[in-house]
């Protein structure tokens, strides 16, 4: 699924406010510039009017060089820039200082998508997916394997690799699923969000939360009986579902129930999910329905997590 109409108008309001500032930050410099400084002013006005003279000489045929008029205008700039700098200004204080120089804070390269478009949609999705803080410090890079030793640190390692390898190639290998069974604190949320980090950068829709939220959106709706309408579609349609803590949530009929449509609606329609858990494969199996069990184990690639918790051993290393 491409970014939602809502990702996209929310990153686009952020380029667009970059460049408003830009602009009227520019045009706070000149009101300054034409008080205090009149020379500098001179000089800008007739840098500006050399733009004009180039479009004449180019649609007109006025006659002039353009290439003088090139000449002229590079010569007033430095001119100007002088000025500027002799009386304690910067040197590009008359400029119109863009965020992104490479399109002018406009989101768009001629028909291609800028670079600083595409960090503002990955901005907003981080926002929007319940990453924001969790991405600042966890990433693959930032896992450290040195808090397991021995058999826990080699099949730690393959858990790293082969998650990696799924967010490395999302493009060709979406459809995927994870089941990461383990105790508390021993990197299932670590792994998890990086793996969202590098999807999200990617250009893909991220949402990550708790079994109780996405329990409570489907809550709103239990009334209505329409759970393809309210808050809960982000979890059924985004590219990659991540949700956390399977296992905690109360367990009754109706929580089954949409915890089963969230599951097998996303395998039917081939996308990838990601659950953490603390259970074990027995503990899963005793809780949920054969319905549940069997997509679980049956679809899903199992990733099981050992060790000591790692939260304790970084408050014992401070």
């Amino acid at each position: 699924m491409p970014y939602s109409k809502d990702t996209v108008e929310r990153a686009k309001a952020i380029i667009r406010s970059r460049r408003d500032k830009a602009i009227s930050d520019w045009e706070a410099h000149i009101k300054q510039i034409n008080r205090s400084l009149p020379e500098a002013a001179e000089i800008d006005a007739r840098i500006r009017e050399t733009g004009m003279r180039i479009y004449r000489a180019v649609v007109s045929g006025t006659g002039e060089s353009v290439d003088e008029i090139k000449k002229e205008s590079t010569a007033l700039t430095r001119e100007l820039r002088a000025v500027l700098k002799k009386n304690g200004y910067p040197e590009n204080y008359l400029d119109v200082n863009y965020t992104c120089p490479v399109c002018s804070d406009t989101g768009y390269r001629g028909t291609k998508t800028c670079g600083c478009l595409k960090e503002a949609l990955a901005e907003v999705e981080f926002e929007s997916s319940g990453l924001a803080k969790l991405a600042l410090t966890q990433s693959f890079d930032t896992f450290d394997l040195s808090f397991y030793t021995g058999g826990d640190r080699s099949m730690m390692q393959t858990n790293r690799d082969m998650l990696l390898s799924f967010a490395d190639n999302f493009g060709e290998r979406r459809g995927e699923s994870w089941l990461l069974i383990g105790a508390t604190g021993l990197g299932k949320t670590h792994l998890s969000t990086s793996v969202a980090v590098k999807v999200i950068k990617a250009g893909y829709s991220v949402v990550y939360d708790s079994v109780d939220r996405i329990i409570a959106a489907f809550e709103e709706r239990r009334f209505g009986g329409d759970y393809t309408s309210g808050s809960e579609r982000k979890y059924t349609e985004c590219d990659l579902l991540i949700i956390d803590d399977l296992g905690t949530e109360l367990c009754n009929q109706f929580t089954v129930s949409c915890l089963y449509k969230v599951i097998n609606d996303r395998l039917v329609n081939g996308l990838s999910t990601i659950i953490n858990t603390n259970l074990s494969q027995e503990e899963l199996r005793d809780r949920y329905t054969d319905r549940i069990a069997s997509r679980l184990f049956g679809e899903y690639m199992p990733l099981l997590f050992y060790g000591t918790d790692v939260r304790r051993l970084k408050i014992a290393r401070r």
